[in-house]
């Protein structure tokens, strides 16, 4: 089972709206993916709701694509957070994760996926090499949030190939 996660919890993101064109892709090559938006979720305290995501959606998935947004050089503190309130060994140990970072910005979150890296590598997941940055994806989206530029969707169709096969 793949979860994709939506690592920010902002409002209409450009960030859940790339993971959703993940979930599109992956639905089209026969894959149903969870889609976890951090939007909402009250990753403070081990609540009910929180307990039900990580059973439902978090324990059972084998891969995980994390679509994680600039924030201040890393990535945003819901996502720790996420990590930090969670039972790091049943959740995550032994998973396989995909990156993606998406920024307005010209370095697509490289830092944040490095870091991000960091965490999941201590978490004992395992990171597949092919990272990619999204630099200024607000410019490579149509005026209702889909991705348009024909490089951009290239490289997301063979990352995901990738990480199937990994």
């Amino acid at each position: 089972m793949y979860t994709i996660i939506s690592g920010t919890n902002r409002n209409d993101s450009n960030t859940l709206k790339v993971a959703q064109h993940y979930q599109q892709l992956l639905k089209k090559k026969g894959i149903d993916a969870k889609l976890l938006s951090l939007q909402d979720l009250n990753v403070l305290e081990r609540n009910k709701e929180l307990t039900k995501i990580e059973s439902e959606e978090l324990m059972p998935a084998q891969k995980f694509i994390f679509v994680t947004p600039e924030y201040n050089g890393s990535f945003p503190g819901v996502l720790k957070a996420l990590f930090d309130i969670s039972d790091v060994k049943k959740t995550w140990w032994g998973k396989k994760a995909l990156l993606t970072g998406v920024s307005t910005g010209r370095a697509g979150n490289l830092r944040g996926m490095e870091d991000l890296t960091g965490i999941l590598h201590f978490m004992k997941v395992v990171v597949h090499p092919n990272k990619l940055p999204i630099s200024v994806v607000d410019k490579l989206m149509d005026e209702k949030g889909g991705l348009i530029d024909a490089a951009t969707l290239a490289a997301i169709k063979s990352q995901l190939n990738e990480f199937i096969e990994f």
